[in-house]
């Protein structure tokens, strides 16, 4: 049953409060009255509670959340700290209008204001006189009123007003006392209240009654109804605790009976004791009995911890607070597999053999992983490295973890990073706190069961940081040879040998993974696949992935590989294979439900077949369709997924020679568009551009999918490409694509990303791919097959570019399309505007 008086509430006012005093200040007649009396503001913030009222001369905590009220709490701190405070008439009412208040409030003070871990804060306010809301004078940002004093009526006085407050302090010490969850020191303050208007107001703020019911009794201006209605809730009270008192007799029997059972165990205990079998220590026993078991296997430095916390578990009594906490540290040590590890399968041709069955392609990785194997087999006592795979999502990283642990004869053991922000998940929490454990490191160790397992550290991209630690801080020293010999767990407190984990971390994005953590791994780029390798991973991999998965036999299902073809080109477009997975399912599904009806047997999926059960296409090359007029490109870019192409756009519109840019671009892209209209500006003779084209001309730039960022250098070629197509109205061939940077001299420079780039150009239907000509060499360890057909044209310098680009003939003349006002006023005749040349 919840008691009369919320005395924790009024103690958890704040941090300084140390005693009662201090939680509950007993005001005199002359303090309450010049409280009460004190100079109420004409227009006044109001502070919107949710369930509780505020009385005169009461202290209470309260917790603002919402923004509304954060905003008003900061600006009256800042100020005279005095605010109005009104209950709303529906507490669940996130967002209250003026018309859902109470028009009657407490002005407030507030005494102290503390600002939580999650963003709220806390105040402690102190109520001072009674308003009325005369109207609101503003609702944002936060509410204001004017108001009015709020009149009472004193009508006792001399001995009926002490028989009044005598017969309510008397009653209220009752409950006091009969009440065994409020403190006795609440039954002192209360005696100790000589206002008769701050006595019934502290009671009636600690009745266990409805807000509509306080709200009532803040609003009674006659003295002895309000009294009358306080004394009639103080008997209701008393009441309730008289006939709890009875069931509690009630059930005393069933309390001895649980007595008489503990004394009989007790009993039970010291038979066992004198027959030599004290069940308190058969655990402790076994743990020992374990410990001498695996004496040997344990390091030098765990030994004597190990013997110092069992002795400490025979000597703690079970029923102890720390007794668990022992018990469950002893088990962690000898459930740990110190300087126990397995045999690695150093078989170099039959590691290569379980890669290949298990992924096709990914020649860099396989190549990596028996390089390491061969220098095992020559140097047993190699440090594992660190490897991180990088790369799309779908291209395969998490389960070429397993195939490598498999390859290996490793345990394996993956956990994700994605959004964790803990640095104990890492290193553990320390044991003082109640469920504490290892970080995940040495939970995986022991899962694993050898001290040599494949952890695979999945999304290690995408781990988080806040108040609570930042966990890639923590990741340095396990990620460090040369430092996780000694890896330090807080809840273990002894160091554990972390140097023959391969650890296997895997990211789509590195920016996102700070440096010094970058620099600690040895990084491996898995790039997308492309259409061959889809095309025979889906005959190898997902086809009979799929069959099996979907209760189809091997002769229910066969689909062509023109049909898989046909899959990958129209109804999907990604680096990886997820969705080929996806969309291969969906026919298997459509295959499975024409099995368990009966209508067919088995079926054989050809190229006509695949609109029947995927539905019309999904992807279409675009490419043609959007280059068809002049300033529209076609660039290649980079992003965490794969590779993409990327159309720019350029567009002129009369005006004084401004440029506006759109679409989402970093300041890097930005800075490109200029420098592509500089260079273009400073060579306008020779590109037949003319001048009033830059000076009565706007120039706007646009790159589609506006919602997206898009940043980098890259774009440089695709922007100038855009911007000099507008000004010499040629259009850029529509099956030419470009990435690379440009610089303010003309010179072309290199750019990351080329295989995913080139490979979204195949996807794409691109025929001629221009790259920057240090880029050669990244083109060069590209598989030739994979390229066939692509013709690639690479540039030092600026100027070739428009002629690769650009079609021959103009759409229309640049000196008609930009004519200055001049020309378009004079007798037909046109005057030279390409006076701008290069410096």
């Amino acid at each position: 049953m919840k008691d009369i008086f919320n005395f924790a509430d009024q103690f958890a006012a704040g941090e300084e409060l140390e005693d009662y005093e201090q939680a509950i200040p007993l005001l005199s007649e002359e303090e309450e009255k010049k409280l009460t009396e004190s100079e109420i503001p004409e227009n006044l913030p109001i502070l919107p509670l949710k369930n509780t009222v505020l009385f005169p001369g009461v202290v209470i905590p309260i917790t603002v959340g919402r923004d509304r009220s954060l905003k008003l709490v900061k600006q009256a701190y800042e100020s005279d700290k005095t605010i109005g405070i009104v209950s709303q008439k529906k507490k669940d009412q996130e967002d209250p209008a003026a018309a859902d208040l109470y028009t009657v409030g407490t002005v407030a003070r507030i005494l102290k204001l503390i600002k939580m871990p999650d963003g709220s804060k806390s105040i402690v306010i102190q109520g001072k006189s009674v308003f009325e809301i005369e109207e609101f004078t503003q609702e944002d940002p936060f509410f204001r009123a004017k108001v009015k004093a709020y009149e009472y009526e004193q009508d006792m006085s001399g001995m009926e007003l002490d028989a009044a407050l005598r017969s309510v302090k008397e009653t209220a010490a009752q409950i006091v006392e009969q009440s065994s969850n409020i403190p006795s020191e609440a039954g002192v303050a209360i005696n100790n209240i000589t206002s008769p208007n701050f006595l019934l107001n502290f009671i009636s703020s600690n009745l266990n009654i409805s807000l509509e019911e306080k709200q009532k009794l803040l609003e009674m201006k006659v003295f002895s109804e309000k009294m009358e209605k306080v004394m009639e809730y103080l008997r209701k009270e008393l009441q309730v605790l008289n006939l709890s008192e009875e069931i509690q007799s009630k059930v005393k029997t069933e309390i001895d009976q649980q007595q008489r059972d503990f004394y009989l165990r007790q009993q039970l205990k010291a038979i066992q004791e004198a027959l030599g079998e004290d069940s308190e220590q058969e655990e402790a026993k076994k743990l020992k009995e374990r410990a001498e078991e695996k004496e040997s296997q344990l390091p030098e430095h765990v030994k004597p911890v190990l013997e110092k916390e069992l002795q400490r578990l025979e000597r703690t009594p079970t029923n102890a607070p720390n007794y668990g906490i022992i018990h469950n540290y002893v088990e962690w040590l000898l459930d740990l597999p110190w300087n126990k590890y397995s045999e690695d399968k150093l078989d170099l041709k039959n590691a290569r053999k379980i890669l290949d069955e298990d992924h096709y392609g990914l020649e860099k990785v396989k190549k990596r992983i028996i390089e390491y194997l061969a220098v095992l087999k020559l140097k047993k006592d190699m440090k594992a490295p660190i490897l991180c795979f990088h790369g799309p999502p779908g291209v395969g990283k998490t389960s070429l973890g397993k195939s490598i642990a498999r390859a290996m004869n490793r345990e394996f053991n993956r956990f994700s990073l994605g959004g964790l922000r803990d640095e104990a998940e890492i290193r553990g929490h320390r044991r003082t706190y109640i469920g504490a454990l290892p970080g995940r490191i040495i939970q995986s160790i022991k899962k694993a069961g050898t001290s040599n397992p494949l952890l695979m550290l999945d999304e290690i991209d995408k781990v988080g940081a806040d108040f609570r630690g930042d966990p890639t801080s923590a990741l340095l020293e396990v990620l460090d040879p040369e430092q996780n010999n000694t890896f330090y767990d807080n809840y273990l407190e002894l160091e554990y040998d972390l140097s023959k984990v391969l650890f296997i971390a895997t990211a789509n994005n590195l920016d996102t993974i700070p440096p010094a953590l970058r620099d600690r791994m040895e990084l491996i780029n898995i790039s997308g696949y492309t259409l061959e390798e889809k095309t025979e991973i889906a005959k190898t991999y997902l086809v009979p992935k799929t069959v099996t998965e979907n209760g189809l036999k091997k002769n229910q299902f066969r689909i062509s590989q023109k049909a898989i073809t046909k899959v990958i080109d129209e109804y999907t477009r990604e680096s990886g294979v997820r969705n080929l997975e996806r969309e291969i399912a969906g026919i298997a599904r459509g295959v499975a439900t024409q099995v368990a009806t009966e209508e067919i047997d088995s079926a054989s999926i050809g190229v006509n077949d695949v609109e029947k059960y995927l539905g019309k296409r999904k992807f279409f090359s675009e490419v043609a369709e959007r280059t068809t007029v002049p300033g529209v490109s076609t660039g290649l870019a980079w992003t965490p997924y794969g590779g993409d192409i990327l159309f720019i756009e350029a567009s002129v519109a009369k005006g004084s020679g401004k440029i506006n840019i759109t679409g989402q671009l970093g300041n890097v892209m930005k800075e490109s568009a200029m420098l592509a209209m500089a260079y273009l500006k400073s060579r306008s003779e020779e590109f037949n551009i003319p001048l009033s084209a830059f000076t009565e001309w706007d120039l706007h730039i646009h790159v589609p999918a506006g919602s997206v960022p898009k940043d980098g250098p890259s774009a440089g070629l695709g922007l100038l490409a855009a911007v000099a197509s507008i000004y010499t109205q040629r259009k850029v061939k529509s099956t030419v694509a470009m990435t690379g940077e440009i610089t303010l001299r003309g010179s072309v420079l290199p750019v990351g990303g080329i295989k995913e780039k080139v490979l979204a150009a195949k996807r794409s239907g691109i025929e001629k791919v221009i790259l920057p000509k240090k880029n050669e060499k990244d083109v060069a360890e590209i598989e030739q097959d994979v390229i066939q057909g692509l013709n690639f044209k690479y540039l030092e310098r600026m100027e070739p570019l428009l002629d690769e680009v650009l079609e021959n003939k103009p759409v229309e003349s640049p000196q008609e399309k930009f004519k200055t006002r001049k020309e378009k006023t004079s007798n037909g005749k046109v005057e030279d505007t390409s006076a701008v040349t290069s410096n």
